[in-house]
């Protein structure tokens, strides 16, 4: 009998000596994590089988050689796989895709003395050689949605802007051509003052139905200028009128609004945002601009004091620059040539970013959440 409990104390104490053993064992390996968890994206990847893969990186975002340099590159899209995934759609637009915006104040016939009209020959030159490289008009509806899903448009477009209160005769004799031969809708920067006669509301509305001018809104003031100084009875004045007036006469609201006479602000940006604008024009020429790129300046430059400094607001679809008349001729072949570029560095990038987007999509990682960093810019 003391045999038999010896012998049972004997097994129990072997037993015990094996779970201890293995305690110690897997106290001792090295304690790993999901990489969701604590995953560093800067740092290198722990795959299951141990061994080590390079985190990828994404390439710097292309900036244009023919920027000014104190204009550069803004991206506005905050996850960065949703940014990766609308850029890569064979069903969406090409990498390198760009919008020129041309203004225009007035066009004429005869010299007026107004430093805004533009000479109808001066013009007509500005259309043809648009056509002549390779561009194509499209309206805001269109420009909206490539901007904010890269949906396909023409590689080479351009949104072409008229501002003010102008009759049916007016667009017959300037756009007409254009619309009839290539189908190039314009953009009017309607301003919605309370003296418009019915008869001119008429006219534009037969145009807006046509879908050859597509009505924007520019405020209901001739000659106010929005600023963070502006009150805000003044701010609502001109961004909810024109919301009431479009409804009224045009039975549309209006996506963009084109700021009079350039002038904008923090305040003025904020409530448009709030009444449903989805687009903001500035009067600064910095350039073209492409999905997820826009040209904006944090300082004011003292070659061109008039360009107001937008990039610190942060809201970079609500200050879209746009070329005047005068610099639209000098600049398209420079557009075109942005567009050539940043189409070729996205191809030579194209690996790298389709990498980084299968690495970290669909699976909540980091480098695919909200940043509020800037992409760092490179230069071709």
């Amino acid at each position: 009998m003391i045999k038999q409990v010896s012998n049972t104390k004997h097994i129990l104490y072997r037993v015990a000596s094996v779970l201890t053993l293995i305690f110690i064992l897997i106290s001792c390996e090295a304690f790993t994590t999901s990489p969701s968890q604590t995953t560093d994206p800067t740092e290198t990847a722990v795959t299951q089988t141990g061994q080590t893969n390079p985190t990828p990186e994404l390439p710097a975002i292309y900036q244009s050689q023919y920027l000014n340099p104190l204009d550069k590159p803004r991206t506005y899209v905050e996850e960065i796989c949703k940014y990766l995934k609308n850029r890569w759609n064979p069903l969406n637009a090409e990498p390198g895709t760009v919008v020129m915006v041309i203004y225009f104040h007035n066009i004429t016939n005869s010299p007026t003395g107004d430093p805004e009209s533009i000479a109808l020959i001066e013009f007509q030159k500005i259309m043809q050689q648009l056509k002549v490289q390779g561009f194509e008009a499209i309206p805001t509806k269109k420009f909206l949605f490539f901007m904010e899903q890269n949906i396909k448009i023409p590689p080479r477009s351009v949104l072409i802007i008229q501002d003010g209160n102008y009759d049916a005769q007016y667009y017959a004799r300037y756009f007409r051509e254009y619309w009839n031969n290539w189908g190039w809708t314009v953009v009017n920067a309607w301003p919605s003052q309370a003296e418009i006669p019915d008869t001119l509301w008429e006219e534009n509305m037969a145009l807006e139905r046509e879908k050859f001018v597509d009505h924007q809104a520019l405020g209901v003031s001739a000659d106010i200028t929005l600023s963070e100084e502006s009150s805000k009875a003044i701010i609502t004045r001109e961004l909810d009128g024109s919301l009431s007036a479009f409804a009224e006469h045009f039975a549309k609201t209006p996506y963009a609004f084109i700021w009079p006479n350039g002038g904008f602000g923090v305040r003025p940006i904020q409530a448009a945002r709030q009444l449903g604008y989805q687009l903001g024009f500035t009067s600064n020429s910095r350039g073209p601009v492409m999905y997820n790129w826009v040209p904006l300046a944090d300082e004011v430059d003292p070659e061109r004091p008039s360009h107001l400094p937008e990039a610190l607001i942060n809201d970079p679809l609500m200050t879209i620059p746009r070329y005047s008349s005068d610099e639209a001729l000098d600049a398209i072949d420079a557009v075109r040539a942005s567009g050539k570029e940043a189409a070729a560095y996205a191809e030579a990038n194209k690996a790298k970013e389709v990498e980084y987007y299968e690495a970290y999509a669909g699976q909540n990682m980091v480098p695919c959440q909200p940043h509020n960093q800037q992409m760092e810019v490179s230069h071709v």
